[in-house]
């Protein structure tokens, strides 16, 4: 399966990066799973600048047509995101707003995360809901990251027992997701 971690956190110092790699060498750890990075804060998004609707799927700039080929390629997401005010990064939301059909039909795990104790639960929670009317899947299985910085040493992620065995978890629901999708998606 063929799934795009997308790392989406933009200013400089962020963690998002470190924590996106670990979820990609997990992943590829499995021969399920065909994983890639796609760093919101190296691929520099710009705010939505497409002059057609992205409905009609006629993009004129090189980063659109990038885009939209990378999402609509992957079968799955896993959006590892970090916690701004109590919501998931403005560099996220413009990139689901980029594109409409190629993100349909396809299911995402979440890893979220903050430096504090919540851990990315608030920013999780919206990000499901914003999934949903781009029907994509958000899975319940969620992989939630608190005090980020005391885990990540000499710019590696170091998770804790319980932080990998949720990744675990969240690997599973991926395979048994994508398989229902895949006939939502032969369908559509």
């Amino acid at each position: 399966m063929k799934v795009l971690v997308i790392s989406s956190t933009v200013r400089p110092g962020r963690r998002g990066p470190v924590v996106a790699q670990w979820v990609v060498d997990q992943l590829n750890q499995n021969e399920a799973f065909e994983a890639t990075l796609l760093d919101l804060g190296e691929f520099h998004l710009p705010l939505m600048n497409e002059v057609n609707h992205p409905r009609l799927q006629k993009y004129e700039l090189e980063h659109s047509k990038v885009f939209s080929e990378q999402v609509k390629n992957a079968e799955a997401f896993v959006m590892v995101t970090g916690e701004y005010d109590h919501t998931y990064p403005a560099p996220l939301k413009n990139a689901l707003e980029y594109l409409v059909f190629e993100w349909q039909f396809k299911v995402s795990g979440i890893v979220s995360y903050s430096g504090g104790y919540f851990a990315g639960v608030r920013a999780a929670d919206k990000l499901k809901g914003d999934l949903m009317s781009k029907k994509v899947v958000p899975l319940m299985e969620t992989v939630h990251i608190p005090n980020v910085d005391q885990l990540i040493q000499e710019k590696k992620f170091q998770p804790t027992e319980a932080i990998s065995k949720s990744l675990g978890v969240l690997e599973k629901a991926l395979i048994r997701w994508n398989k229902g999708m895949e006939v939502i998606r032969a369908n559509a």
